[in-house]
């Protein structure tokens, strides 16, 4: 894989040769999150995280999680609620953490990291049913970077956006 810089990553999930020491994207949360809880929610198989490293090193530049979660048909706009089936909770995806190392901001690689979760997502929905993917932004900055990929605002939390697989399927990712 390539980004338009023509630098070579890969993504694979997380394990104990990842080099997560040094790795700071400027929120607390996040860095903790690499570094002391990743790897004890994989174990307990409630998240997956994936790291992003250049092709010959394990330095971690950025990291997304991913788990399932039950999206209540109540909290999505009316108008997508209409398409889908009367169900009390829906199959989603939640993306729940989206982050990339300082050293590596500005340079297309949070892109790079959500369209794999958005690849990764879709090839689930072709085995069990997935409505949408679900983020909570952080913060004003992660919400617009969200909203510009198609990431819609729910109606009741306006830090936690949602994309339907719908929207996914017609995307150009694969």
């Amino acid at each position: 894989m390539t980004t338009k810089n023509n630098k070579k990553f890969v993504i694979a999930p997380l394990d104990k040769t990842h080099d997560k020491s040094e790795f700071n994207c400027g929120i607390d949360v996040l860095n903790q999150y690499l570094k002391t809880q990743a790897g004890q929610d994989a174990k307990k198989n409630v998240a997956v995280t994936y790291a992003l490293t250049p092709l010959a090193s394990k330095k971690i530049l950025g990291y997304y999680t991913l788990s399932s979660m039950g999206i209540f048909p109540g909290d999505l706009p009316a108008e997508i609620v209409r398409r889908l089936p009367r169900y009390p909770i829906l199959p989603g995806i939640l993306l729940g953490r989206l982050a990339v190392d300082i050293s590596s901001q500005r340079t297309n690689l949070g892109q790079y990291i959500l369209i794999d979760a958005l690849k990764r997502s879709f090839q689930v929905s072709n085995q069990i049913g997935i409505a949408a993917v679900i983020v909570d932004a952080k913060n004003e900055q992660a919400l617009k970077f969200y909203q510009h990929f198609g990431f819609i605002k729910l109606p009741e939390n306006n830090h936690r956006l949602f994309l339907p697989i719908s929207t996914i399927k017609k995307l150009d990712l694969f």
